[in-house]
């Protein structure tokens, strides 16, 4: 077999062929902590995202200052996560669904990486569906149309705004992961920027009344050292369950990282810091809002419906297309890709998978409106979300604690046999402590008195998964 080279001579392993699972060579790892800065920037800044942040400032019952600090300590406890699961993608240049092998074998990690794809590809299809209503507010704030008859739940112009960024989605990743990596480092600040400009707006409406406002929304005279105790702990459990998906699959990003310190770094400012901007400019804009019309607004899109400006609402269409697509690409686009890829290595290739991502999201994404979204699909995916907290533990254990850092490239891409291969492709100590720890994950999504540790499913599953795997990995090399 002739091996795949580039300029500076870099070998691929042997076993490994022309496809997206292959290992980055030197020359492709220029990911500046910018670049990592903006993944996180991406994946906070959603539609969702802002309304989540805003709504624990007034829901949780606590006072401010304690949903502050809690978003803060989020941050910093995610930070400490990813650093740990993206170590392996630095280091050896491997994505996710190839780190997987090494401790569930080169057939058991179809199972992880299966799960990944199914949650992303769905979430895909659903966010170029929000991505385009993005499009559509600017169509008709250009043109003053309303759109015609309605098929599907959808309008005219609302089908051609779906179609427009969903062929959007493919120009990007059909030039690769250097025009992935642009888009996410224009998207980010550029957010940003508006978001800032928005509270300005909401600052001179409110006659000098903004930051009085969110003062009320940080005093809370009825709490008690419980209630805030309880509201932090449930706030950070929120947010951690928020980024559980990244967390697992971040060597599909780390792994493009110039060094370790990049992505460190990277880390570093995007996760504390991105958290406390934009907490802050949640909680001003919210307040702002309060003051301006009377409520206390969760939503962007309906701050901006309120304004009457129709230069702001072209402003923030474009604003809320980027901050959609952005979190697109992280969060769902990139793993979808590398799990289905997974499914046949030496035969579906980056492109491929792309497009068979775009297959399904051109599917969900078309029928959300007036079909799926009706049969509680969200079970569904926080089902699969909650088996994926037990991969998380099984291997980091098997990297840190088993392994001691020390993984033998070339095995992981050898699927016939091999270190990794574990006999059968599977590793059965692996397997067990997968499917007990994935049990109390998922009961604590369906079974009523479960419910109250939903929150913090993900971090039992990755303790109890980790853990049970240890023991049984020791006993059985003992």
């Amino acid at each position: 077999m002739t091996l795949n080279t580039d300029a500076e001579g870099y070998a691929a392993p042997p076993h490994a062929q022309d496809d997206t699972l292959s290992p980055v060579s030197p020359s492709e790892k220029t990911w500046s902590w910018f670049a990592i800065f903006n993944i996180w920037a991406n994946d906070i800044q959603s539609l969702f995202g802002y309304s989540l942040v805003a709504s624990l400032f007034i829901s949780f019952g606590v006072s401010g200052w304690t949903a502050f600090a809690a978003l803060i300590a989020a941050g910093v406890f995610v930070m400490f996560l990813v650093n740990l699961s993206g170590r392996p993608g630095e280091t050896y240049g491997i994505p996710y669904p190839v780190f997987a092998r090494a401790s569930l074998g080169t057939a058991g990690a179809k199972l992880p990486a299966v799960l990944r794809a199914t949650v992303a590809v769905f979430w895909y299809g659903v966010q170029v569906y929000f991505a385009s209503t993005a499009l559509a507010l600017l169509i008709r704030s250009l043109t003053g149309a309303e759109g015609g008859t309605t098929v599907l739940g959808l309008t005219g112009i609302d089908w051609l705004s779906f179609v427009i960024v969903w062929a959007f989605h493919i120009v990007i990743f059909w030039r690769g992961m250097n025009w992935v990596e642009g888009f996410l480092n224009v998207a980010g600040p550029f957010v940003y920027l508006v978001m800032i400009g928005l509270v300005i707006l909401l600052w001179q409406k409110s006659d000098g009344q903004l930051l009085a406002q969110a003062q009320t929304i940080f005093a809370n005279p009825e709490a008690t050292f419980a209630t805030e105790f309880n509201g932090f702990v449930a706030i950070v459990g929120t947010m951690v369950a928020y980024f559980a998906a990244v967390m697992i699959n971040f060597s599909d990003f780390s792994r493009y990282a110039r060094d370790r310190r990049a992505m460190v770094l990277g880390n570093l400012v995007g996760l504390p810091f991105n958290m406390i901007l934009f907490s802050a400019l949640a909680l001003l804009t919210t307040a702002g809002a309060a003051v301006v019309y009377g409520e206390e607004i969760i939503n962007p899109t309906e701050i901006v419906g309120r304004t009457d400006s129709v230069i702001l609402g072209m402003i923030a269409a474009v604003t809320f297309f980027a901050a959609t697509v952005g979190i697109n690409l992280v969060a769902n686009f990139i793993p979808a890709v590398n799990g289905i890829a997974n499914l046949a290595p030496t035969k579906i290739g980056f492109r491929a998978a792309g497009l068979i991502t775009s297959g399904f999201a051109l599917v969900i994404g078309g029928f959300w409106n007036s079909f799926i979204s009706q049969f509680g699909i969200s079970g569904f995916v926080n089902t699969l979300g909650a088996t994926l907290a037990p991969i998380y533990g099984i291997m980091i254990v098997d990297y840190y604690l088993l392994r001691k850092q020390v993984l033998n490239r070339d095995a992981l891409y050898d699927l016939r046999g091999g270190e990794y291969h574990y006999g059968n492709g599977w590793n059965n100590s692996a397997l067990i402590a997968f499917c007990i720890a994935a049990v109390f994950s998922v009961a604590t999504v369906w079974v009523p008195v479960l419910a109250s540790l939903s929150g913090y499913a993900w971090v039992f599953g990755a303790v109890i998964g980790g853990a049970i795997f240890y023991l049984l990995a020791k006993k059985r090399t003992a």
